[in-house]
C-alpha cells in the first residue's frame, strides 16, 4: 500500500512537471516566454525539491551522518535549460557514496527517462569531486556551473570552498589556458559558424562554447557568480552585456525551436532542416529575399558578435598578462587622437574626432599596424560618429589612400575590415555594402553571408601572397607575385558581389555598373574601373565554363580569349576565380574543380600569349601521339593490329587523351573481347574521386543506363567524357564522387557492375528500381522553390554540338531520367558536366542527333524540352 501510495505521489509531481513543460513550451512557440530558459529550469528545481520531500528511499540513508545535497550541473546549472537540453545532475556526499543512493537515482530519475528527458547523473562523495575536477577540467567547468537545488545546502558550499581554495586558485592560469585551447581546437574541428551555411549554435566559433568559455574565465578569476556579473564585475560594459543578451537570446531561441522541431537535442542546422524551421518560426520573406534566408543572416549576425567578443575577451586577458611580465609593456602609438588601453586601441577623447574625422580611418590602419583590436567604446565611437564618413570623406583620396594601405599592404586586412564591417564604417565607406550585409542568399554559387564572403575572398587573395602557399599551389602565387596592379584585382574582390543587395538575377552585371561607378567616385581613373568593372562582371566566366562546358573543345577557350582579350586580365580573373570559389567552400572548390579551372586557365593563356589554335596544330598534335603509342606498344600488340585500331579511334578521341592513357584504354578494348562491357577505377591522388573508365560495344541508351546504375548505387556523376570508336566501341571517362561507404567501397563496385550487366541485358528495369529507392530514402524538399526549373538549347556556342542545360532540383535518379529521356528523342551524348549546388543541379549535356548533326531545328529544339519538362517533378520532386 505504502509503495503504491509513493508511486500516487510521484506519479502526481511527474505529472505536473510534465504539464507545466507543455505550458511553457506552448507559450514559447506562441512568443510569450522571454524567460523559457529560467523558467524551465526552475520547473526541473521543483520537481527535484519535491521528489526530496516525499522520497521513500530519502530517510533511510540517515542524512545526519553522510549528508547529501542534490546539484544542478552544466546548463542545467546555469539556469539555461533549452527543451531538449540535457539535465546533469550531481548526487553529493559528504564522505562516502551508499549503496542505497542507487535507489535514490531510480527513485528520482526514472520518471524523468519515461517523460523523454535526457538526464545525466553522478553519485560522488566531495573527496571524489575534487579528485576527478583535478584529473578532467570538463568535470571542473560543469561544477563552475553548479547549482544547490535541494538537500544539505552547507554540504554544496562545502565543495565549491574547496574547489576554489584547493585547486582554482592554486593554479588558475593553467585551467585558463587549457580552457583557451580547449576552445581554439573545437573551432577547428566545428569551423566558424558565423560564416558556415550549417552553422553549429553551440560547438562552432560564435556558438553558445564562446559564451560558456568567457563565463567558465570569470568564474576562475573573479569569482562571478551569473551571467549578470559580467557587467557588474567590468568584463562587459553596460552596451556591450545588452547586445550580448540580446545575441544569446536569439542563439537560444533557434535552438529551443529547432529541438522542437527535431523532437531531440540537435545543434547543428543542416540545408534541408532550415527553410522548415524558417517556417515553422513564422518568419515572413524580408525584401523580396526567402525566409531561410533571413534566419540564417540573422543567425550569422548574432554569432558573429558573439565571436568577436569572445576574442576581445581573449585579446585583453593577454594584455592583462604581458602587464606582469618584466619588460614587457604595452604598446604604445604615436598618432594624435588615439591611445591604447589595456593593449587595444582608443580615442583619447570624442572631440578629436569631431576635430579630425580622418582619425576614423586612421585608427583601423593603426589596428593592422600594430597587429591590435579596437576595444569596445572605440567601436562605439566609430558606430556613433559614423555619419562624419560623408561623400567627401569618401572621396579624399588620403582616405582612398589609407584604405588601400590595409586592403593591399597589411597582413591583417582580414582582421581589420571584419572590424570596419561590425562596426558601420565599411558601409559608411562603400554605401552600397548595406544591402549585403548579413544576406544569404541559396543560389548557384555563393553559401556564405554574402558581405563575409567578399571579406574572406580578400583573406585567400592575400593568402596567394605568402610563400608557405607555394608547395600547394604555385601557379596562384606566381600570377599573384607577377600582378603589376594588384590594386585592381583586391578592389575587384572586394565588391565582385556588391550586385547581391537585390534579389534579382543579373548580380554580376548589376555589380559592374556599380562598383565602376565606386571606384569613378574614390578618384579611380576611368582605364582602371573599367578593369576592375569587367573582373566584377565576368567573375563566374572561368567556373561556369570550367564546370558547364567541355573544356577541350577548342571553342570553349577560343570563345573566353576574345572576351578576356589581355593576359594580365586573365591572370586576375583566375585569381578572383580561385579566392571566390574557395570562399564558397569546399562543394564549390575541391582538387576536381581545381583542375579543371587550371587547365582552362593554361588553355586560354596559351591561345592569348600564342594566337588562336591552327587545325594544322591539331593534325600535329594526333600524329605525335600515334607515334608515341605506337612506340610504347611494340611489344605487346602487333604493329598492323595496332595501327588498325589507331585508325578506327576518332580524331576528338586522339586530341583530348592524354597519351599515356591510350595504351590503357587499348588494354580495355583487349580485355572486352565478347562481353557487354569492361570498366577500371582509378582512384584520384587525394582519394576525393574517381575516375570509372569503361569500354562497351556501343548502343543506343548507354550512358543513360550507366547513370542509373551508378545513381542506384549512390554514385555521384560529376564529369563524362564520351568517345565512339569506328568500330562501334565506346569508350566513356566518368569522374565520379565515390560511394558512400569507404570501408565497403569494393562491394559497392562490385554490385554495380552487377547491376549495369543485367541493365544492359535487360534483366533489370532501371526505372522501377529507382523509383523503389526514392521510396525509400528520406524525401528532398526543396527550400529554394522560388526558384524555377530551367532548360537553354545552345546551338551559338560550339559548333559541332548543341548544348542542353537543365537547372533543376535534384532528386534521386535525375541523370538517369534526363539522359534516358534525351536518348529517347535521338540523341548521342558526348560530353556530360554535372554540378550540384545547394540543392539544385546544372546538367550540361554536349549531344548531336543519330545522323551527327546538331538539334538546331525551332521544332526539335522544342520537342527535346518538352521530353525533359516531361520527366522532371516540377516544383515538388517527389512526384514523377
Amino acid at each position: 500500500m505504502t509503495d503504491t501510495h509513493t508511486q500516487n505521489l510521484y506519479a502526481d509531481v511527474s505529472q505536473a512537471l510534465k504539464a507545466g513543460r507543455a505550458t511553457l513550451i506552448d507559450n514559447l512557440l506562441a512568443g510569450k516566454a522571454p524567460t523559457f530558459l529560467d523558467d524551465h529550469a526552475r520547473l526541473i528545481d521543483d520537481y527535484f525539491r519535491q521528489s526530496y520531500e516525499k522520497s521513500v528511499v530519502g530517510p533511510k540513508m540517515d542524512i545526519a551522518k553522510n549528508p547529501y545535497a542534490v546539484v544542478a550541473l552544466g546548463g542545467y546549472g546555469r539556469g539555461e535549460q533549452c527543451v531538449y537540453s540535457d539535465v546533469d545532475l550531481l548526487f553529493l556526499f559528504e564522505k562516502r557514496v551508499p549503496r542505497v543512493a542507487e535507489d535514490l537515482v531510480r527513485e528520482i530519475i526514472y520518471p524523468l527517462w519515461d517523460m523523454g528527458l535526457d538526464v545525466g547523473h553522478a553519485t560522488r562523495s566531495i573527496k571524489e569531486c575534487m579528485a576527478m575536477a583535478r584529473k578532467d577540467f570538463e568535470v571542473l567547468t560543469s561544477i563552475l556551473d553548479a547549482r544547490f537545488i535541494c538537500g544539505m545546502s552547507p554540504l554544496f558550499m562545502k565543495l565549491m570552498d574547496q574547489i576554489r581554495s584547493k585547486f582554482i586558485n592554486l593554479k588558475p592560469d593553467s585551467i585558463i589556458s587549457w580552457l583557451v585551447d580547449t576552445n581554439r581546437d573545437r573551432h577547428r574541428r566545428f569551423g566558424d559558424s558565423s560564416y558556415l551555411l550549417e552553422p553549429n549554435f553551440k560547438e562552432g566559433q560564435g556558438g553558445l562554447r564562446d559564451y560558456h568559455t568567457m563565463l567558465w574565465i570569470a568564474k576562475i578569476k573573479s569569482g562571478i557568480k551569473q551571467r549578470r556579473d559580467l557587467e557588474y564585475y567590468g568584463y562587459f560594459s553596460h552596451d556591450d552585456y545588452a547586445r550580448l543578451n540580446e545575441a544569446l537570446n536569439f542563439i537560444w531561441d533557434v535552438r529551443n525551436r529547432f529541438h522542437l522541431m527535431m523532437n531531440r537535442k540537435s545543434d547543428q542546422i543542416h540545408l534541408e532542416q532550415q527553410r522548415k524551421l524558417a517556417e515553422a518560426m513564422g518568419i515572413p520573406p524580408v525584401n523580396g529575399h526567402l525566409p531561410v534566408e533571413y534566419l540564417l543572416g540573422e543567425l550569422h549576425r548574432h554569432m558573429e558578435y558573439v565571436k568577436q567578443q569572445h576574442e576581445m575577451f581573449l585579446y585583453e586577458m593577454e594584455q592583462q598578462k604581458r602587464l606582469k611580465r618584466k619588460n614587457k609593456g604595452l604598446k604604445t602609438t604615436e598618432i594624435k587622437g588615439l591611445k591604447f588601453n589595456r593593449g587595444m586601441l582608443n580615442f583619447t577623447s570624442p572631440e578629436k574626432i569631431l576635430n579630425n574625422p580622418r582619425l576614423l580611418i586612421d585608427i583601423f590602419v593603426e589596428s593592422a599596424a600594430q597587429k591590435a583590436p579596437l576595444n569596445s567604446e572605440a567601436k562605439r565611437l566609430v558606430a556613433d560618429f559614423s555619419y562624419l564618413v560623408d561623400d567627401r570623406f569618401r572621396s579624399d583620396p588620403d582616405v582612398v589612400k589609407q584604405f588601400e594601405r590595409i586592403l593591399i599592404r597589411s597582413s591583417r586586412a582580414f582582421e581589420v575590415l571584419n572590424q570596419m564591417l561590425n562596426t558601420g564604417f565599411l558601409v559608411r565607406f562603400i554605401p552600397e555594402f548595406k544591402d549585403v550585409v548579413n544576406r544569404i542568399q541559396f543560389d548557384q554559387y555563393h553559401l556564405y553571408p554574402v558581405a563575409r564572403h567578399l571579406l574572406y575572398t580578400i583573406r585567400i587573395l592575400r593568402n596567394f601572397d605568402a610563400d608557405a602557399l607555394a608547395p600547394a599551389d604555385p601557379l596562384v602565387t606566381d600570377l599573384y607575385k607577377e600582378l603589376k596592379k594588384k590594386k585592381l584585382l583586391l578592389w575587384a574582390a572586394l565588391l565582385h558581389d556588391i550586385g547581391k543587395g537585390e534579389p534579382i538575377a543579373g548580380h554580376s552585371e548589376r555589380g559592374a555598373a556599380m562598383a565602376e561607378k565606386i571606384l569613378l567616385q574614390k578618384g579611380f581613373n576611368p582605364a582602371d574601373a573599367k578593369t576592375v568593372a569587367f573582373l566584377v562582371e565576368h567573375h563566374l566566366l572561368l567556373a561556369q565554363n570550367a564546370t558547364r562546358r567541355d573544356i577541350n573543345d577548342e571553342e570553349t577557350a577560343i570563345s573566353l580569349a576574345r572576351t578576356i582579350k589581355k593576359i594580365e586580365t586573365l591572370k586576375m580573373l583566375y585569381l578572383l576565380t580561385v579566392a571566390d570559389s574557395m570562399a564558397t567552400g569546399p562543394k564549390a572548390w575541391n582538387d576536381w574543380t581545381s583542375s579543371l579551372l587550371r587547365n582552362l586557365f593554361l588553355k586560354v593563356f596559351n591561345i592569348l600569349k600564342n594566337g588562336e589554335l591552327a587545325s594544322g596544330r591539331a593534325v600535329r598534335i594526333v600524329e605525335k601521339k600515334r607515334q608515341a603509342v605506337a612506340q610504347s606498344m611494340t611489344e605487346t600488340i602487333a604493329a598492323e593490329q595496332l595501327d588498325a585500331l589507331l585508325n578506327f579511334m576518332s580524331p576528338r578521341y586522339m586530341l583530348y587523351t592524354p597519351v599515356e592513357n591510350i595504351p590503357r584504354h587499348l588494354a580495355l578494348h583487349t580485355e572486352l573481347g565478347e562481353r557487354p562491357f569492361v570498366w577500371h577505377i582509378d582512384k584520384s591522388a587525394d582519394a576525393d574521386t574517381r575516375t570509372v573508365t569503361i569500354c562497351a560495344k556501343d548502343r543506343p541508351g548507354l550512358i543513360s543506363r550507366i547513370a542509373g546504375v551508378f545513381t542506384l548505387n549512390g554514385i555521384d556523376i560529376l564529369d563524362v567524357q564520351v568517345f565512339t570508336w569506328r568500330n562501334n566501341i565506346a569508350l566513356d571517362v566518368f569522374e565520379v564522387n565515390p560511394p558512400p561507404d569507404p570501408i565497403f567501397e569494393d562491394e559497392r563496385w562490385e554490385r554495380a557492375r552487377c547491376n549495369l550487366e543485367d541493365a544492359l541485358a535487360g534483366q533489370l528495369e532501371l526505372s522501377k528500381e529507382l523509383l523503389r529507392k526514392k521510396n525509400d530514402t528520406a524525401p528532398i524538399q526543396p527550400y529554394t522553390a522560388e526558384r524555377p526549373t530551367e532548360i537553354v538549347v545552345d546551338n551559338e556556342t560550339s559548333s559541332f554540338f548543341t548544348i542542353i542545360e537543365v537547372v533543376t532540383f535534384d532528386f534521386p535518379g535525375l541523370l538517369f531520367r534526363v539522359t534516358d529521356a534525351l536518348f529517347k528523342s535521338g540523341l548521342d551524348i558526348w560530353v556530360a558536366k554535372i554540378a550540384t549546388k545547394v540543392d539544385q543541379v546544372v546538367d550540361v549535356f554536349y549531344v548531336r542527333d543519330f545522323d551527327g548533326q546538331k538539334v538546331d531545328a525551332p521544332q526539335q529544339v522544342e520537342s527535346v524540352k518538352a521530353a525533359i519538362k516531361e520527366i522532371l517533378p516540377g516544383e515538388d520532386p517527389q512526384h514523377g
